[in-house]
């Protein structure tokens, strides 16, 4: 008899124990790392060393007239670098909720870019320009590079810049660079380079 009886209450211990381990909930699985940023040294070579800022939460609050708008603030968040010289870039990550939505991000941002020199024409009619596809970089789910030249002929002045918009799985990055000049002195090649790290570094 003393003998079932320790067999029931060794039973119903481990029973006991079994509820409450079952009651545990399990531990959360650690969020992903958020994708990386382009650090200073991997923009396209200048005559001045660039300087990379802080990571910023959300979409720039000014600049990236091209694609201001497009993207949401939610799960943004973009970095500015810039020279002692007129040149200055900015990268922008966002991670969409899905893979889907962030295919349709990205195709967004480049419509965007495609009709950003016809948009900006009509905002102002003296600007003149010349806007251009530079070709696809073979990166992850592929990145897209454009050139936009714009000038102001009453004044003199001539603005060169770069854009590149990227995606690997649920994030998608744009890469813009900008300085005086044309797009004759601009670094397309090193532009391109800078974009194939961007979306490299992602993920």
């Amino acid at each position: 008899m003393r003998t079932l009886r320790t067999t029931l209450l060794t039973a119903a211990a481990a029973g006991l124990a079994v509820t409450a381990l079952a009651q545990v909930p399990a531990a959360a699985a650690p969020a992903p790392a958020p994708p990386k940023f382009l650090s200073a040294g991997q923009l396209p070579a200048s005559l001045t060393p660039w300087t990379a800022g802080p990571v910023r939460q959300g979409v720039p609050s000014e600049g990236s007239v091209c694609t201001a708008g497009i993207a949401p603030a939610a799960g943004t968040r973009h970095r500015d670098f810039r020279t002692e010289l007129d040149t200055g870039a900015r990268q922008t990550i966002t991670v969409a909720a899905t893979t889907a939505r962030a295919k349709t991000l990205a195709a967004e941002l480049r419509s965007a870019l495609e009709t950003c020199l016809d948009r900006l024409k009509e905002q102002d009619p003296g600007l003149e320009g010349e806007a251009f596809y530079q070709g696809r970089v073979d990166i992850e789910e592929g990145a897209h590079v454009y050139s936009i030249d714009t000038s102001y002929p009453e004044v003199g002045s001539t603005d060169v810049g770069l854009y590149s918009v990227g995606r690997d799985g649920r994030a998608v990055t744009v890469v813009e660079w900008g300085q005086l000049g044309e797009l004759d002195g601009a670094p397309l090649e090193g532009f391109k380079k800078t974009t194939r790290t961007a979306v490299a570094k992602l993920y």
